[in-house]
């Protein structure tokens, strides 16, 4: 089978799924199997366009050219191709905590929910393997619609008033901003298609070049960056697999993937570097890292805690972009997979306590880990990850991102880095601790191990155990990871940095 063949069948496949499970909504084993098969089948699809892509072939697809420089195109390049195994790989156990959560707390509407999520990684997909600015905006705006639903799950008030901030913030900021930076662009160079180096050098006067950036940044809502956040604290009414989905998998890698792509493919690193029109842009993401860091301290609620650690989170790979040096771009590319696997670890183990225990308050968290010690386990590997301390994931991209600054001369961002981590620990660290060592609870103490053990459903612990073991597994291999995003920084080689 060619490149371009597996390359149409992984974009099948999410597709299909999300329309079977729906003719299965009445049968809900059957349902979930095939939900389940189709994770499977997606990620083996996605390891053979690797195999492909690693052979030379980038599986180029263009399924309807309006004209030249106009088309609904694929390919595959190396960041797409690390979101893509992020996406299928994490959909997976994802599908496996969800249905553990959907039917241990009771949920609804099941069919509906699974279906909305196929159709989300659908999207992902088609944003993965986006050739173009235009394929990526379509994709982008059906991932915005699919997980509507999902947010306003509930359907409750709380969960229709979420949904319309979510919905109205990150639509309003794709149509106002987005499509006319898009449009702009079009304008300007005759052409929407990503280019490595870069479409727009000599194309737009230096001191237009940070208006029209500044339309891709705030367009792109969904890398949360300040004022435009609102939408992801507003979305944790939603039951906590979309959370993970929102925060890990989907939505916010969807953003901060666009704004990289964005960065590398249209603007060109070297261009930004040169001009200095990414300056403000990166005075912007250090902010937004602290202020979110400081507002997640003030959070009893353990889900609006970890929603504006991710903003913070985000605005790390924002930085990495807006420093337009090699080490930065990797730094950035690098810390999408560090953060989807340490936040994907901590949202499925707060999900976990919830069905174990119906506590959703950080104040409430004392002694769980006595009871709960997997799960606890779990949160307190993905919090070190997070944090940035060695041997986990999140330490290297973190390095990287140091060293971006350093090769950018900006010692501020430096410290801005450093003093992010220490937040984190003030945030993150204590919850972790209050479930295994606070001093006054001693729920279940004096009783054998087995009969103090209250843990949510296998289905709802085993995942974050995984992935928190991938936050270890991650640490060794990073290095490969970062040599295989390689490419997207290899203009810097050549533009005078």
């Amino acid at each position: 089978m060619s490149a371009s063949s597996i390359l149409l069948l992984t974009m099948a496949l999410p597709l299909a799924t999300c329309v079977l499970g729906l003719i299965l909504r009445n049968k809900p084993n059957l349902r979930d199997g095939m939900t389940f098969a189709g994770t499977l089948a997606l990620f083996g699809t996605v390891l053979a366009l690797l195999f492909a892509f690693n052979d030379g072939n980038n599986g180029a697809v263009d399924l309807v050219a309006f004209q030249p420089g106009l088309s609904i195109s694929f390919n595959v390049e190396p960041l797409g191709m690390v979101f893509a195994l992020i996406g299928s790989g994490l959909w997976i156990l994802t599908h496996i905590y969800g249905v553990g959560y959907m039917r241990g707390n009771n949920e609804k509407k099941h069919a509906r929910f699974f279906a909305c999520f196929a159709f989300a990684i659908f999207a992902v997909m088609g944003i993965a393997f986006a050739a173009n600015l235009l394929t990526l905006f379509l994709f982008y705006e059906l991932l915005t619609i699919s997980t509507y639903p999902l947010v306003a799950h509930k359907e409750n008030e709380d969960a229709r008033k979420g949904g319309r901030t979510y919905l109205g913030i990150l639509m309003g900021t794709s149509i106002m901003f987005l499509l006319t930076g898009i449009i702009w662009t079009y304008v300007l160079t005759g052409t929407l298609d990503f280019a490595p180096g870069g479409i727009l050098a000599d194309k737009v006067d230096n001191a237009l070049l940070p208006i029209l950036l500044a339309l891709f940044a705030f367009g792109i809502g969904k890398a949360a960056l300040m004022p435009f956040h609102r939408w992801l604290p507003a979305a944790m009414v939603a039951p906590t697999p979309v959370s993970a989905l929102l925060h890990a998998v989907a939505v916010v890698k969807a953003g901060v993937f666009s704004m990289l792509k964005v960065g590398v493919y249209v603007f060109g690193i070297d261009n930004l570097s040169q001009t200095g029109a990414s300056t403000w842009l990166m005075w912007l993401a250090a902010f937004s890292i602290l202020a979110a860091s400081i507002v997640a301290m003030r959070q009893d609620n353990l889900k609006r805690r970890l929603a504006y650690s991710t903003v913070s989170q985000l605005s790390y790979i924002t930085l990495g972009m807006a420093l337009a040096t090699s080490a930065g771009v990797l730094g950035g590319g690098l810390h999408i997979v560090t953060h989807a696997f340490g936040k994907i670890t901590l949202f499925m183990c707060a999900g976990a306590i919830y069905v174990a225990t119906h506590k959703t308050e950080v104040s409430q968290m004392r002694g769980l880990g006595k009871t709960m010690p997997f799960t606890f386990a779990a949160f307190g590997i993905g919090t070190l990850s997070i944090i940035g301390l060695p041997p986990f994931a999140g330490s290297w991209s973190k390095w990287t991102l140091l060293v971006g600054s350093a090769e950018a001369d900006q010692q501020i961002m430096i410290g801005v880095l450093m003093v992010s981590s220490v937040l984190n620990v003030a945030y993150l660290l204590p919850i972790f601790a209050r479930g295994f060592f606070d001093p006054e609870a001693a729920e279940g103490d004096g009783l054998p191990w087995r009969q103090r053990i209250r843990e949510a459903p296998l289905l709802c612990v085993l995942p974050p155990c995984i992935t928190a073991f991938g936050c270890l597994v991650l640490f060794f291999f990073s290095g490969s990871v970062e040599s295989f995003l390689a490419p997207i920084a290899a203009p810097l080689a050549t533009g005078g940095q």
